[in-house]
């Protein structure tokens, strides 16, 4: 890699990024910290609610800003590289307010495609849940379809696709330097966040069957979103992990004493009994 030249320059430095050294410590101090803050609200918030099927009560607006923060909990690490090297551009290039908004208009953009996908899953936690309610055993035929889709979905081509891009966020950068000014930064915060949901959307999906407020499921999907984008063997991990949703299908579709892996789609005996009671 090339160091950079002279004042103003953004050539990339041995790094592997347009920063210097010193300022991406700082800039991923800074990611770092944000990402704390937002699991320490996931996991207050998890901690009076619980793990069961279906919405647990929450409306829609509440769902959706849970969601927004759980997914700056479990994303922000890995959206990191090509984050704080956009961002750091817009500081070069603008001052006060039109850097504020221009900030703003690239997480907006970015949280606005997690917000979309949030409520897809909004929706399926609401049909599990009622599914599961009326047929207590199709609980294990939703959870295999869920670990088998996830699985599908880490071994196919799309996922090969969209994981390459979060990979290689210098030519992510320099394709994105092309977009024409208008709006560029929401811009670029969508279409990296669609990249982003094409790759994870498949991790995301077993939250179905694990339970969207567990967090030891939260903190392992982040692990896995984390070591397949910036780890050297991380699309071999992605390999691996499908194919161990794949047997995980099979296993919690015909062997009965698999519950644990189905705690967002099993009720607990005490709430069994009092629908029976009911």
């Amino acid at each position: 890699m090339l160091r950079s030249g002279g004042p103003g320059t953004s050539t990339p430095l041995r790094n592997g990024s347009l920063l210097p050294a010193r300022a991406l410590a700082y800039a991923w101090t800074l990611m770092a910290l944000l990402a704390l803050l937002a699991w320490l609200v996931t996991v207050a918030q998890a901690r009076d609610m619980g793990v069961e099927p279906g919405t647990m009560g929450m409306g829609l607006p509440l769902f959706l800003a849970l969601w927004l923060v759980m997914m700056a909990a479990m994303m922000l690490p890995s959206v990191a590289p090509v984050a704080i090297t956009w961002v750091r551009g817009i500081r070069r290039r603008s001052a006060g307010a039109a850097r504020a908004a221009r900030i703003a208009q690239f997480m907006g953009g970015y949280l606005l495609v997690w917000g979309l996908f949030g409520l897809l899953v909004y929706a399926a936690l609401g049909a599990t849940g009622d599914l599961v309610d009326e047929h207590p055993g199709a609980g294990r035929w939703i959870g295999a379809g869920a670990f088998a889709l996830a699985g599908l979905q880490q071994l196919g081509p799309l996922k090969d696709i969209c994981l390459r891009h979060c990979r290689s966020p210098m030519g992510q950068l320099v394709r994105y330097a092309g977009f024409r000014p208008w709006a560029r930064d929401f811009r670029v915060g969508v279409h990296h966040g669609l990249f982003c949901v094409g790759c994870c959307w498949g991790l995301m999906l077993i939250l179905v069957p694990l339970g969207v407020m567990n967090i030891a499921a939260m903190a392992g999907v982040a692990a896995v979103i984390f070591i397949e984008k910036l780890w050297g063997r991380g699309p071999y991990v992605a390999t691996a992990v499908g194919a161990v949703f794949l047997a995980l299908a099979v296993l919690v579709l015909f062997d009965p004493f698999t519950d644990w892996l189905l705690p967002g789609l099993t009720h607990s005996g005490s709430e069994m009994e009092m629908g029976r009671m009911r």
